[in-house]
C-alpha cells in the first residue's frame, strides 16, 4: 500500500458504523447493557464482513 493510499483509507467507517448500529440494535431490542457490548462486538464483526466481502477492492 503507498503513501497516498493509507491517507485515504476510510475502512475504519464501516467498523464503527457496524459497532454503532449493532449497539443500537441491542439496546432497543433489549434494554440491557450486556446485550450492548454483545450488539458492539456482533456489529464489529458485520462491518469487518462487510468490508471485506462486499466493498473489497472498490474505488472511493
Amino acid at each position: 500500500m503507498t503513501e497516498q493510499e493509507n491517507n485515504n483509507s476510510f475502512d475504519w467507517v464501516y467498523y464503527i458504523l457496524g459497532m454503532f448500529f449493532g449497539i443500537l440494535t441491542a439496546v432497543i431490542t433489549t434494554g440491557s447493557f450486556g446485550a450492548a457490548i454483545l450488539g458492539g462486538i456482533v456489529g464489529f464483526i458485520f462491518g469487518a464482513i462487510f468490508l471485506n466481502g462486499i466493498v473489497k477492492g472498490r474505488e472511493y
